[in-house]
């Protein structure tokens, strides 16, 4: 999973080969396709008013933004092991937490970096005033946090368990 400090990014092998993987497809294959979409639509006239070109030119943007962004991120990764399942809520983790100590109100989220957010768990970045106030706590323990309108809230960590999917 990923821990992200003042300009270092902690990945486990198997991100750091999905992220380096996605990168060479981005700056081979993909780029070549999106070439080739541009070229194709540059014959066919007047670019003034070629849906398909404009098209082409933005995914080929935002391709090239995620090659940058990926770049930077692999640049500053640091490889190492997933968390330990020893109870202590860190970053690469399933935390589930209570609301003030009240087990009906509970919400559960992956701590890590928006590179593993899906539809799947709901992604807090451990820099978010939630994931920098849970982190280091223990299955048990209470924990409290900023809101945006600066007054603090308590929190009951349920569990803890290392992200596997």
């Amino acid at each position: 999973m990923t821990q992200t400090s003042e300009n270092v990014t902690w990945l486990t092998q198997e991100a750091y080969n999905k992220l380096k993987d996605e990168l060479a497809y981005l700056t081979g294959p993909a780029r070549t396709e999106i070439a080739a979409k541009i070229a194709a639509a540059r014959e066919e006239g007047d670019l003034r008013e070629n849906g398909g070109y404009h098209a082409a030119k933005e995914e080929q943007g935002k391709q090239e933004l995620r090659v940058r962004q990926l770049t930077q991120l692999l640049e500053n990764a640091k490889v190492g092991e997933a968390p330990a399942a020893d109870g202590a809520v860190a970053p690469g983790m399933v935390v589930t937490i209570a609301f003030d100590g009240d087990e009906d109100d509970t919400l559960t989220f992956l701590l890590a970096s928006r590179e593993y957010a899906s539809s799947e768990i709901e992604t807090y970045s451990p820099q978010s005033p939630l994931g920098s106030g849970v982190i280091g706590h223990k299955v048990g323990e209470d924990a409290e946090y900023e809101l945006p309108n600066g007054k603090k809230a308590s929190v009951k960590i349920l569990k803890a368990e290392p992200y596997s999917g």
